[in-house]
């Protein structure tokens, strides 16, 4: 998995646009969290699908953009999350155990 991190607020811009050619999803972590970390272990255990692109935001570092993230996309919060954007908008959200590459998968292609 070859995450991109998210470290600045600029860059949610850059996903919208990135995202009117090809989906781009953000994965929210909790370093503090072992579900969290049992989740991001899990998605990296197979090969990343081709045609998604994939951010890593360590939200314990960068509150700021995780809470941006929820007022952009018009979610709640959650820890670890999945957002997958499309076209500017988020299409898709997921948590905890509900987060799963086939999923993933599943709805950027459709």
């Amino acid at each position: 998995m070859n995450w991109i991190e998210l470290t600045s607020e600029s860059q949610l811009n850059d996903i919208k646009d990135l995202s009117n050619t090809k989906p781009q999803l953000i994965f929210k972590h909790s370093t503090r969290c072992s579900i969290s970390s049992m989740t991001k272990n899990r998605l990296e255990k197979g090969p990343a699908p081709e045609g998604i692109d994939f951010y890593y935001l360590d939200l314990i570092k960068h509150r700021n953009i995780s809470q941006k993230i929820a007022n952009d996309f018009d979610v709640s919060h959650e820890s670890p999350q999945v957002l997958l954007i499309k076209k500017g908008a988020c299409v898709y959200d997921e948590s905890h155990s509900g987060i799963t590459m086939d999923e993933i998968v599943e709805q950027a292609a459709a």
